[in-house]
């Protein structure tokens, strides 16, 4: 690794992270963003409900209610710059008996509280006539007209391409051991050797009380609470186009059942308190409580085939709202307890840690530079855009977009390619099966799998450093 110290080192490459380095890096300023991880997203980002949250029910007042609503702002704006795929579906919040129904009226107040206004509280026949596949026994519902589904995906993908064509170095695999602040720059001690920075953010998510840890706090405790999901076939998108959410009770949240960006249908999550910040794993008492909790909300759902499963591990903590702080003695900010809403509210963490920065009197030019690029063209993974291997026009300019190598998801052999060869490229078969939804289909890559791996093994060139090609 060449020595070089820069101005601002980013701990964490999920969402809030990316989204941080590319504000960043695009002032004078240089910038790396380092993540333990071989890619972008490979912690608590991955494996998330996918959904863009209005905030309605964030607690009015908090730091959280700010900058999810100031975030679903934001990520809007971007998506439709990046060509990321959204979709309004709108939300409701169902109620299963009186104690749920009686919820509603404090959750409207809430959502107006926190400037949504445009909730309504619907009666069960109104429920069923909008969701006529619910089971039986519902007794009211909120409705939340601007929740949407979203590429989960391609978000922090699009943040950290954006950040390194700005001018950002983004080292993977880079293990954060021990922190050593001198009097003018910070050395990070990784397990790839040191990174050297004047300031350094923190946003390592599942790991970002071991490095806060590390700078000489004990506030943050971080355990990982595991959600598992079942993911149904595109088969069964005709059963609900609306997010169903449980209003919630004296025993939690519960479950949702929500389209997906691809098409699918999701239910989910459990929520299980853990210890171990790497066990993805899913259980068979996780299933058997999906199914539970789905026969209740949509009996029909469970006669459709389960396309996928998977686990993801949330950042529980001990903080009641986001933990977003400057350190100016030490040039430290760490941006922690971000908690699910990460997704939605990053791009306005983002400005806001730039916010505190300036507020402190940091000594970094936070200005963004002038002719800065356009945020980068992502590929169309939305089931609603349009895919490569149904664009003529694009075909006919280069027909690898008219080779389908994954043919449950309608995957081509140029799409593989392009990830491949793109800024940020994945180091691994489930990161292109993130860029390109190749083997996420019914077969789970079981007849593709073979020519997709052939075709990253023929590109793949992934190292552990990426940076502009002019940086």
């Amino acid at each position: 690794m060449t020595e070089t110290t820069y101005d601002v080192a980013v701990i964490g490459a999920g969402v809030v992270g990316a989204a941080i380095a590319r504000r960043l890096s695009g002032t004078t300023g240089s910038v790396v963003m380092i993540d333990a991880r071989d890619d972008v997203g490979e912690g608590t980002t991955k494996a998330n409900t996918a959904l863009l949250h209005t905030g309605f029910d964030a607690k009015p007042g908090t730091l959280e209610a700010r900058l999810v609503a100031r975030g679903y702002e934001l990520l809007t704006e971007y998506c439709a710059a990046a060509n990321i795929g959204l979709r309004k579906t709108g939300a409701i919040l169902v109620a299963w008996d009186e104690e749920q129904a009686e919820s509603l009226p404090g959750l409207q107040a809430k959502a107006v509280d926190n400037g949504y206004l445009a909730s309504e509280i619907i009666g069960p026949d109104e429920v069923y006539a909008r969701l006529p596949n619910l089971g039986p026994g519902v007794t009211g519902g909120l409705t939340v007209p601007d929740e949407a589904v979203i590429d989960a995906w391609s978000v922090p993908l699009a943040f950290a391409t954006e950040a390194v064509t700005r001018g950002a170095t983004f080292l993977r695999e880079h293990r954060v051991e021990s922190v050593e602040v001198g009097p003018s720059t910070t050395t990070l001690r990784t397990d790839r050797g040191d990174v050297t920075a004047r300031w350094v953010v923190n946003a390592a998510g599942l790991g970002a009380d071991a490095v806060d840890e590390m700078l000489g706090y004990s506030r943050l405790e971080v355990h990982p609470r595991k959600g598992e999901l079942l993911v149904y076939d595109k088969l069964a998108a005709p059963l609900v186009d609306t997010i169903v959410l449980a209003a919630p009770s004296k025993v939690g949240k519960g479950v949702l059942i929500s389209p997906t960006i691809f098409g699918n249908i999701m239910l989910g999550p459990t929520a299980e308190d853990m210890e171990d910040k790497a066990d993805t794993s899913t259980s068979e008492d996780g299933f058997e409580f999906l199914l539970e909790k789905g026969r209740r909300i949509m009996p029909t759902l469970l006669d459709e085939e389960v396309t996928a499963s998977y686990a993801g591990l949330r950042a529980a903590n001990n903080q009641s709202d986001y933990l977003i702080e400057v350190d100016a003695e030490q040039r430290y900010v760490v941006a922690a307890a971000i908690r699910s809403t990460g997704l939605t509210s990053a791009p306005a963490v983002a400005e806001h840690v730039v916010e505190l920065l300036e507020a402190a009197g940091a000594d970094l030019e936070l200005d963004e530079r002038s002719g800065l690029p356009a945020p980068p063209v992502m590929p169309p993974l939305g089931e609603h855009q349009v895919r490569p291997f149904a664009d003529d026009d694009l075909i006919q300019q280069d027909p690898e977009y008219g080779t389908v190598v994954c043919f449950c998801e309608r995957v081509t052999r140029g799409e593989v390619r392009d990830a491949m060869t793109s800024t940020v490229p994945p180091c691994s078969l489930q990161g292109l099966r993130r860029r390109t939804r190749a083997m996420n289909g019914r077969c789970q890559g079981f007849y593709c799998g073979a020519e997709v791996q052939r075709l990253f093994v023929e590109h793949h060139a992934c190292g552990i450093t990426t940076e502009a090609d002019d940086a």
